[in-house]
């Protein structure tokens, strides 16, 4: 059988994390979630993951700050997972600004369910 794959929902939204969590456990996605930036580092100090769903503006360390964090960090594999942005604010910031931090990917709100599961399947190696 596959190895279930490991991904972390970083959102403040506890309506759209729930959801998200939701939509990809039914995918046969495993699911953590965080609430903000600085939770997100501490669990993948802890676990490893196949893929980051990062929300862009959240408390305490946002999802910009966070990015350039997990791909500064020592372990490499760590490092390297694949991130995707989720933003209600993509007009802030261009496709540019997100690879700059090493965002591979973003999505933007309110999130097309159908994009969400495509993207996720196809980061993971899914599809």
């Amino acid at each position: 059988m596959a190895e279930v794959k490991r991904i972390l929902v970083a959102e403040d939204s506890s309506v759209i994390q729930n959801i998200t969590k939701k939509v990809l456990q039914f995918q046969n996605y495993e699911i953590k979630s965080a609430k903000n930036g600085k939770q997100v580092l501490d669990l993948l100090n802890k676990e490893v993951f196949h893929a980051i769903l990062l929300d862009i503006n959240m408390p305490v360390m946002d999802g910009m700050e966070c990015a350039k964090k997990i791909r500064s960090m020592e372990d490499k594999n760590k490092a390297d997972i694949p991130i995707v942005a989720i933003t209600g604010n993509a007009k802030n910031y261009s496709i540019e600004d997100f690879k700059a931090v090493g965002i591979n990917e973003y999505l933007p709100k309110p999130l097309n369910f159908d994009n969400l599961v495509d993207t996720v399947n196809r980061i993971t190696g899914r599809i």
